[in-house]
Formats: structure tokens, C-alpha cells, sequence
């Protein structure tokens, strides 16, 4: 049986290294940026490249997009020359970015207007787990498309989950960052307390790492606390509008207020672009 033919719509710090990822396993990927000049490292990989969105669903069976936020997505769904504009009868989209489940819910509509199918698969994890192909793709949509996508999410992630229905997806990708915003605000502000209190900043994060309260996070984001720099894995502004997406969608427990305040005042002081774990410089600051 013929691999499937890929079309890949928005390539960036995430999008990127999942496209070479497809490609190693095999898979003809046919990519789309607007900034046509970010293509060339996956053209150089492999990938070809579509003259336009039309064409990406065209010649597409499966059509993957990664795009910053919900107004990007609805975009390059439903916009003037973008990806449902022309016959997608039969086609199957996958919006694998992080956006609200209410904007899920209305890209399926689009799409079963147009007669095709859709799912969403947002990730869980940064640029070091996309680029070594173990994301966790939090997977959602009917069971038959889960099994067609299933050999892509493998080629992407170490563990895909399908976790409902539309909607779904995305309620558990701000979920899961929402335990990550707590996580890194928590490590964060147990530096700076241990710090104005005499202790050194590596003890404290050797007392965190090996202790019962270490995690991968932990570990992970403890190189950037020690250097005081923060390149961007996970930019901070994104974290900061996932918190606010969460929020509206009902998230109203006794630290989410404050931990979406912190972060979007870090984001407003211009830490947006740099790692979530900057949020340490902003308190820093206090």
C-alpha cells in the first residue's frame, strides 16, 4: 500500500523538525509557509513545496496544520485562498496547534461543510522532543480517522492518546500547560526564595532535582536558572495565551488567576519572545 500523501501548512520552531521527522519515516510531505524562505530546510530535507493552500489540499490525503494561535488557524482553515477553498471532498485535516476547543469545534464544522474530515492533535512537549520524534500527541475525532492518522502520529510522538471527541484535544493540551505554567512559576519562585534566604542557586536546584519534588521539567529548565538565559524552546507569550484560553474556558481555581497574571505581565514587560522559563527573570525583578 502507497504512503499516504502529506500536506504540512505552517513551519516554524515545532513544525519544522516534525516535517523531517515525516520524512524519515517515509512519507511524501508537500509544505506550505507564508514566509516562503522557512521551507527551505525541510525542501532540503525532502519535502516539496505547494504553490499555494489550494494546491496543499489538492494533491494531499492528509493535511497537517501548525500555526501560532486560533486566529491563525481559522485563517488558514477559512480565509481568502486557504485550505478549504477549493474541492477537499473526502480529505482529512489535522490541526495539531495549540488552540481553544471551541475554535476545534468550528474547524470541524468547516470542514464537514466542505465534506471533509477533521481531527485535532495538539502536542505535548517542546523543540527537543519534536526534533527526537517523542512528542505525545493528545489525539481527538472518530476512531476510523484516528487509525488513518495513527502511522503519522507514530512517525511524530513516543505515545498518541485519542481522548474523545473534538474538543477534547485541546481542553487537554491547556490543561497539561497549565500544569506546566504552575510547575514553572513554582521552580521559579523557590529559587529566588532560597536565594534571598543565603542559599546558592545550585544547591537549591540539587535539592530540587534530586528530591522527591524533581521532575523532567525541573531538570530541564534548570541549565537556563543557572545561566540566566533563556532561548526560546516553548516561547513564553504562548504559554501566556494558553493560560488565557484556559480561563475562558472555565478554568477558575484559586491559583490559575495569579499564575495567568504572572505570565502575562512577563509577556507585557517583553520576555514574550524569549523561553517560558524567563518567567524567572521577571520575578527577579520583584
Amino acid at each position: 500500500m502507497s504512503k499516504l500523501k502529506i500536506g504540512w501548512a505552517g513551519l516554524g520552531n515545532m513544525g519544522t523538525p516534525m516535517v523531517k521527522n515525516l520524512l524519515k519515516a517515509g512519507f511524501p510531505v508537500a509544505v506550505y509557509n507564508r514566509t516562503r524562505s522557512k521551507e527551505q530546510e525541510v525542501l532540503d530535507a525532502g519535502a516539496t513545496s505547494a504553490k499555494d493552500l489550494a494546491q496543499l489540499s489538492l494533491e494531499s490525503d492528509v493535511i497537517l496544520v501548525m500555526v501560532s494561535d486560533d486566529a491563525a488557524a481559522k485563517e488558514i482553515f477559512t480565509g481568502a485562498d486557504a485550505l478549504l477553498a477549493g474541492d477537499v471532498q473526502g480529505k482529512l485535516f489535522i490541526n495539531v496547534s495549540t488552540v481553544s476547543p471551541d475554535t476545534s469545534r468550528y474547524l470541524h464544522e468547516q470542514c464537514r461543510n466542505k465534506g471533509a474530515e477533521f481531527m485535532e492533535a495538539p502536542v505535548s512537549g517542546s523543540v527537543k522532543p519534536a526534533q527526537d520524534g517523542t512528542l505525545i500527541i493528545l489525539a481527538a475525532g472518530t476512531e476510523q480517522n484516528y487509525q488513518k492518522a495513527k502511522p503519522l502520529f507514530d512517525a511524530l510522538g513516543k505515545l498518541t492518546l485519542l481522548v474523545g471527541p473534538v474538543g477534547a484535544g485541546a481542553a487537554a493540551k491547556l490543561a497539561i500547560n497549565y500544569f506546566l505554567g504552575l510547575n514553572l512559576q513554582g521552580l521559579a519562585e523557590t529559587v529566588l526564595f532560597a536565594q534571598a534566604n543565603g542559599v546558592k542557586t545550585e544547591d537549591m536546584l540539587t535539592i530540587i532535582n534530586e528530591g522527591a519534588c524533581g521532575s523532567g521539567i525541573t531538570k530541564l529548565k534548570s541549565p537556563a536558572i543557572r545561566n540566566n538565559e533563556f532561548p526560546a524552546a516553548f516561547a513564553l507569550k504562548h504559554l501566556s495565551k494558553d493560560l488565557r484560553l484556559a480561563k475562558e474556558q472555565g478554568l477558575n481555581t484559586p491559583l490559575s488567576t495569579p499564575l495567568y497574571d504572572s505570565f502575562k505581565q512577563a509577556q507585557d514587560a517583553g520576555l514574550g519572545d524569549e523561553d517560558v522559563m524567563a518567567i524567572y527573570k521577571h520575578l527577579a525583578n520583584f
